[in-house]
């Protein structure tokens, strides 16, 4: 009998598709996620089924939407009888792990003095940081900066307050999840027992906080930095929820006030960002080459992805929200699985993170469990067909739009729709025509039959999201 497969399945916080070099990205060097794409499958059209973390992730570890999970926004509980994949594998004898943030319950320290609640998830090696910040007692990141006499810290940058320097890279919270991760993986070698692991770095999420080694590469081009894609008076035909969060990230004024930024601070911003994905490329080269090192690369199946986007000043906004912008619901996605998956290939049809659950119990030939939802990718990666969706479907439900914020998207090869619970916001954007989004055609009378179009097919995708339990077991 095969082996099982290995899976090393790393994911970031409020990364965005285009913050890679395979994905053309020139400014960042990311030489090691680059060859990983190399080596394996990248999807150049994967998107979230949540703009927030909690809701995204109870998706992607469920195989069931956000909706149906019933862990619709940041600071909800995931229900106790919701099955998570790494629950499943771990009944298939797998020793499963996880160095970073989980994030499937409320995590504030206003509720949770402690830790985060957690269900039966299967990781049985549970080395937790939520974030940085030395919130809790059991944030095993501040743990370690202790036991080596440090602690987190944040010092300002000149000129600006929206961006800090974190700790310097040895003692970065994504150097603790790649280096528990390495532990692991040294751990396991010459074992015949499969493994899955789960590294969930904080990082490029707010507060931008890269090592100051890392930042300084683009304070030396600083003006090559590209502004935000945003257009004075855009916003006039958008939602009133970008008007609001352009006046202050999660209708907050001081938080990302785009008007009151200068163009050094938007540039900084990004340039911070880009740092924290430098840092975290560093880390993704030293997990590959531990597996090289301990003779499990061919036995391991390689995720690389992140839960959903960032705007970073896009469209005059930053952070996330109720925003489907690309930047928002567009994410990197790269699969290696040595001599199992295809080398170097790029799949441009549109998947969903919903569909990972179900890919991952193929390519380990264990059952789907009849609850989730999502479609597995097993016969793209197998090269047995290239067109996996006709559409993708993203929704949001974030607590602090209140009601009226509660919204849905789809999005096929042309067009995207997003509707809101409230009847005067919608949008409606040509992305073959208007690849950047600045033109909203919902009120617009010439885009009439595209809109009912595809809010026929935003029906359809409603309607079949069902959910799948509890099972029929009678015809009546």
């Amino acid at each position: 009998m095969e082996r099982k497969p290995n899976i090393l399945w790393i994911t970031t916080d409020q990364q965005r598709f285009d913050s890679l070099g395979c994905a053309g990205n020139s400014y960042v060097h990311t030489p090691n996620i680059d060859r990983l794409a190399a080596e394996g499958t990248q999807f150049t059209n994967a998107f979230c089924q949540s703009t927030v973390c909690a809701p995204s992730r109870a998706s992607f570890l469920t195989g069931r939407y956000p909706s149906t999970t019933r862990c619709r926004a940041n600071g909800q509980n995931i229900p106790d009888d919701e099955v998570l994949l790494p629950r499943l594998f771990a009944d298939e004898g797998y020793t499963c792990g996880l160095s970073g943030k989980l994030h499937l319950s409320a995590c504030h320290p206003s509720v949770n003095k402690g830790t985060e609640r957690r269900i039966d998830d299967g990781y049985s090696m549970f080395h937790w940081s939520h974030h940085p910040q030395d919130d809790w007692p059991t944030n095993e990141y501040s743990q370690w900066l202790r036991s080596r006499g440090k602690k987190y810290t944040r010092r300002p940058v000149d000129g600006t307050r929206h961006v800090v320097l974190g700790p310097d890279a040895e003692d970065h919270q994504a150097t603790w999840c790649a280096e528990k991760a390495i532990d692991f993986i040294e751990a396991h070698e010459g074992k015949d027992q499969p493994w899955l692991f789960s590294v969930n770095i904080f990082a490029p999420h707010h507060p931008f906080d890269p090592p100051e080694s890392h930042l300084r590469r683009y304070l030396d081009r600083l003006d090559d930095v590209p502004l935000p894609n945003y257009e004075e008076g855009e916003l006039a035909e958008k939602t009133s929820y970008q008007r609001r969060d352009h006046q202050g990230a999660y209708a907050s004024k001081n938080l990302y006030p785009f008007d009151r930024m200068s163009e050094r601070e938007h540039r900084l911003v990004r340039a911070a960002y880009w740092a924290m994905v430098d840092l975290i490329d560093e880390q993704v080269g030293r997990m590959l080459e531990a597996l090289d090192r301990t003779g499990q690369k061919d036995d391991t199946l390689v995720i690389f992805m992140s839960d959903h986007g960032e705007l970073l000043g896009d469209h005059g906004v930053y952070l996330k929200g109720p925003h489907f912008y690309e930047p928002s619901v567009h994410v990197p996605l790269i699969i290696r699985f040595p001599g199992r998956v295809e080398a170097g290939k790029k799949v441009d049809s549109l998947v969903e993170l919903v569909d990972l659950a179900p890919t991952l119990l193929e390519a380990a030939e264990l059952p789907i469990y009849i609850g989730m939802q999502g479609k597995s990718l097993w016969p793209v990666l197998r090269g047995e067909t290239e067109v996996h969706r006709d559409d993708v479907f993203c929704e949001a439900y974030e607590s602090k739009t209140g009601g009226s914020g509660f919204s849905v998207m789809v999005r096929d090869e042309r067009y995207k729709l997003v509707v809101y619970a409230t009847m005067e916001d919608g949008e409606l954007y040509d992305l073959e025509a208007d690849p950047r989004e600045r033109h909203n055609l919902w009120q617009r009378p010439e885009a009439a039959a595209v809109q009912l179009r595809m809010t026929d097919r935003l029906c359809r995708r409603l309607a079949a999201k069902f959910d799948p339990l509890p099972l029929r077991i009678a015809p009546w």
